[in-house]
């Protein structure tokens, strides 16, 4: 986790105690003042009513709002940099996607270039699945900046999230869902302001379960086709957590086909072939993949890395693997202090109890923040409806399986991430009818939730003129400060000279491990900077031997600010 690293937002009044203040006083004037405001609160609801009466509207609506709001938005709002491992790695598959390749050789200097999360052997490539580098690549291949993917990912989450909820609410509370996800997702989040992923899933689960209520009612061939499209994205993203979708969705297909009313099978049949086709030409193609990057169709991502690195497994029913040997002392400490000593205390029964209450509340508070909570007061009623019965129970499958993983952040959510809103929107609906005609306190609640949301992206916007912090945790719907930016400039210094560079990095003794520096371009030898880790002088000697062509300097992050000077063997 990023306060691990010693990294804390700058001074000042925090947005989450500014979110649960102003959370608090709409909710106290709705219930003193139930009736305020209703008559432009219920132009508004006509209209909104109206549109999402045309559901192919909706959905398109939905996705143009949360694109052209944040790009809207840049000037105060900017492009993120890369900051987390993940992200380094996410942008080396986009890289290398975006020149038409699916993976990169081996490098001759590669003991100095290893990165977190980057397979070096048998070839040079992000450990992750393809799809986050695909949306990535898309945007860089487009605009020459992967982020314009990121966002673009993120408009047909919101979208497919509303579509999803058609499925399963009445429309205008599906419009109602995706328009949520755009406030609490698309302008702010990590999921948005980040590389990491989280939308790509994101959008796989809301096509498995948004079709799964179609084909039962209809069982036409293109909802067919989108489950297929769904299982495929939720494979090449998050494949874990993707399953743990897939089992109950495959167990209420399977309840559909052996006891409720269908077509004849000779009909499932010939309208099954087309997804089974579908299906068949995505496993060849992630096997494929594999083979090309990993040299074995059935090696997926993570294994090899995971092989090659890390001693602590991610679940806790597995056992720790000999610690490998390692080059870098940088790679050690996240290794072995930061990744075995989290495994370690989740493996205890009291660290169990705390990590699964910690992972409740990243859950909670990152798909609902606080202004989102009033209406979990409604669970109970939730469980007993029949409407959602399935989401409940798939939500429990889904999350007794992240109880046995060791780590979780809120991408891990991210496949569930549809059902999860269309579970709050049944609580609102709930919600909303508590009262009498004379004090109607639910639907005064339910009006006040949309305004505290707006008031609070407003608030988001000006933080840094008005001095907020945006704290990472406990809640990121409303993304982090500024990281990366360190890095980010002196790239832009060493870009600014002429010729070639090799930036060779010197940590300081204690140089927090998430803030690595060395990550480089998918064709390292064309790239105008190379970053790599300075090593004992027989290595380093070998290194700039290699790269005699560039002009050498010293990087080092821990000065303040960066310092960039010659590189000299002697200075070691």
């Amino acid at each position: 986790m990023i306060e691990s690293s010693g990294l804390t937002a700058s001074a000042g009044p925090s947005l989450f105690i500014i979110e649960t203040g102003a959370s608090l006083i709409a909710f106290a004037a709705a219930l003193f003042w139930p009736r305020a405001g209703s008559r432009w609160f219920s132009k508004a609801e006509v209209f909104l009513g109206r549109l999402a009466r045309r559901r192919g509207l909706s959905v398109a609506v939905v996705a143009l709002a949360a694109v052209s709001i944040r790009l809207a938005i840049l000037p105060l709002s900017p492009i993120p940099q890369p900051f987390i491992h993940d992200e380094f790695a996410n942008q080396l598959a986009s890289n290398t996607f975006a020149t038409g390749r699916l993976t990169n050789p081996t490098h001759p200097m590669w003991v100095h270039l290893e990165s977190f999360h980057i397979t070096q052997k048998p070839t040079y490539m992000s450990m992750y699945f393809a799809a986050q580098g695909l949306v990535l690549a898309a945007g860089e291949a487009l605009t020459g900046m992967p982020w314009f993917g990121v966002v673009l990912s993120t408009g047909i989450m919101c979208s497919a999230i509303c579509w999803m909820a058609q499925g399963w609410v009445p429309p205008g509370w599906a419009l109602f869902g995706g328009m949520l996800a755009v406030g609490r997702l698309a302008l702010f989040s990590y999921w948005v302001d980040g590389y990491y992923g989280g939308s790509v899933a994101a959008v796989g689960g809301a096509l498995v379960l948004g079709a799964l209520p179609r084909i039962r009612r209809t069982a036409q061939i293109r909802h067919g086709l989108l489950m297929v499209l769904g299982v495929a994205i939720l494979a090449n993203s998050r494949p874990y957590e993707g399953l743990l979708v897939c089992i109950p969705v495959a167990w209420a297909l399977a309840r559909w086909l052996l006891k409720d009313a269908h077509p004849p099978p000779a009909v499932l049949l010939r309208r099954a072939l087309a997804p089974a086709t579908l299906a068949l030409v995505a496993a060849a193609m992630t096997g494929y993949y594999n083979y090309r990057v990993f040299g074995n169709a059935l090696t997926l991502p993570y294994q090899v890395n995971r092989a090659t690195y890390a001693s602590a497994p991610v679940f806790l029913w597995q056992s720790p693997r000999p610690q490998p040997e390692y080059r870098h002392e940088l790679m050690r400490e996240f290794y072995v202090k930061w990744e075995m000593g989290d495994f370690r205390e989740a493996r205890s029964l009291a660290g169990f109890g705390r990590r699964t209450a910690q992972k409740a509340g990243v859950a909670v508070l990152f798909l609902c923040g606080v202004v989102l909570l009033a209406p979990l007061a409604m669970f109970p009623r939730v469980l007993r409806d029949r409407r959602v019965r399935f989401l409940v129970i798939a939500g429990a499958v889904y999350a007794a399986g992240l109880t046995v993983n060791a780590w979780l952040f809120a991408h891990y959510l991210a496949p569930l991430t549809a059902a999860a809103y269309v579970l709050l929107l049944q609580a609102m609906r709930h919600l909303r009818v508590w009262g009498s005609d004379a004090q109607p306190w639910g639907r005064a609640l339910m009006r006040a939730i949309p305004v505290v949301c707006l008031i609070l992206i407003g608030v988001r916007l000006f933080a840094a003129p008005l001095g907020i912090a945006i704290p990472r945790w406990p809640t990121m719907w409303y993304g982090t400060e500024r990281l990366g930016l360190p890095r980010a400039g002196v790239l832009d210094d060493l870009k600014s000279r002429p010729g070639k560079q090799l930036a060779v990095v010197r940590y300081a003794p204690g140089h927090p491990p998430f803030d690595d520096w060395v990550y480089n371009a998918a064709d390292i030898d064309k790239a105008q900077v190379v970053w790599a880790r300075e090593m004992d002088a027989q290595h380093n000697r070998q290194l700039l031997r290699y790269f005699d062509d560039r002009q050498v300097w010293l990087v080092e992050p821990d000065q303040t600010p960066p310092r960039i000077s010659p590189y000299r063997l002697a200075a070691q």
